[in-house]
């Protein structure tokens, strides 16, 4: 029986644990570049004994950007700054992921400690700009205080496509082992999908195949560039939450769809199409301890593809559950690894997985040998 320490194959990649690091924006590069304190803030995560570190949502287009801030992946100056990411989350024996992701209508905002807002003259780090141009599939606004988007015309598809190939072969070249593609909380490829943002009358409106043709045509894209013998994940959002939105049996239909496409696991989230309060799991239902767990359990059983679970995963006890009867392939650790990026170590511990003549045999050797002197020392003294 499978438990959170045991190794999961995907393709040619073999994970050391069932924990991944979920990808949690940090809005801290310069046009897209990454910087000292990614390589830090990555880094710790690797050596904190996780098997998957997952690289935050890089935008595939200095359009597609959530911020001023994020990462990006649109021209080969970026490649080195990850690539030396990507080797030492990989020196550490993790893995190394990235998700793709470009933002549509929920683009150009300030960082959130600077209000999440329009972008504006106060948002200091901006040089001046004032934003960028919104798209979407239909010309409808996220909110009150965003911008009308412009609809993307057919050449326009063919573009985003592009750049989400190229910025797969730019994570290629940058040494990840994973690349999962954003498809959910209302972005770009996420908008295409819902009937309450997308209005189009085309091929790429309308029914459910059609509004979920192009992101399938953008899984395929990047599958086909992608190496065979590498996992390729989705993001999805489960079920919008909102009037007028998909529905879980949408999501169970699209992820049969992805897993022929050649996708090797979805990572289930949901919501994020319109607004949602604290209180509501993204405009799905109540907040609580792994609340978006069910979604990932059912992806597993009745579409038959592998699948993430995500969402207040925060104690050993559970993820060691979700994994042991077969909810999910991974769970993934979000905020609590912020909180504690030594997670995976410490619940090693807690579950008694460790040696219990050398406890700390499971950490870095640079750290584990002072451990378990200090264990002694301190079992000496009792």
């Amino acid at each position: 029986m499978a438990d959170l320490f045991s190794p999961l194959r995907l393709r040619e990649l073999t994970l050391r644990n069932r924990i991944a690091i979920s990808p949690m924006c940090t809005y801290s590069a310069t046009d897209g570049i990454a910087n000292d304190f990614h390589l830090a803030h990555y880094g710790r995560f690797g050596l904190g004994g996780a098997g998957l570190v997952m690289v935050e949502a890089t935008a595939t287009a200095p359009e597609g950007r959530i911020s001023h801030g994020d990462l990006g992946l649109w021209n080969d100056a970026q490649i080195e700054p990850l690539a030396r990411i990507a080797r030492l989350i990989k020196a550490q024996g993790a893995a190394a992921g990235i998700q793709l992701c470009h933002a549509g209508r929920k683009a150009a905002r300030q960082r959130p400690w600077h209000g999440n807002g329009p972008l504006g003259a106060d948002d200091l780090s901006l040089r001046g700009e004032t934003g960028w141009p919104l798209v979407s599939p239909s010309a409808v606004a996220f909110g009150a205080d965003y911008e009308t988007p412009s609809e993307l015309g057919l050449d326009d598809l063919a573009e985003v496509i592009g750049q989400f190939t190229e910025a797969a072969r730019r994570a290629r070249a940058a040494g990840f082992d994973v690349v999962e593609l954003h498809l959910a909380h209302g972005f770009l490829l996420h908008s295409f999908m819902s009937p309450v943002t997308n209005q189009r009358d085309d091929a790429f409106g309308g029914d459910f195949s059609s509004r979920h043709r192009f992101p399938l045509q953008v899984v395929a894209a990047v599958r086909e560039v992608w190496p065979a013998g590498q996992p390729l994940f989705t993001r999805v959002s489960a079920l919008d939450g909102v009037d007028g939105g998909r529905s879980f049996d949408d999501t169970l239909a699209f992820c049969r769809e992805l897993k022929l496409a050649g996708v090797d696991v979805v990572d289930c989230s949901s919501g994020g199409i319109g607004g949602h309060s604290a209180s509501t799991a993204r405009g799905g239902g109540p907040r609580g301890y792994g609340f978006q767990v069910p979604y990932a359990e059912r992806i597993r059983r009745e579409a038959g593809v592998a699948s993430m679970a995500v969402g207040l995963i925060t104690e050993p006890s559970l993820a060691d559950e979700v994994i042991a009867n077969g909810r999910a392939d991974l769970v993934a650790i979000g905020r609590q690894a912020l909180f504690d990026p030594n997670w995976p170590l410490h619940a090693q511990a807690a579950l008694g997985r460790n040696d219990p003549a050398e406890p700390f045999g499971s950490w870095p050797e640079q750290y584990g040998w002072w451990l378990n002197g200090r264990q002694k020392i301190i079992e000496g003294l009792a």
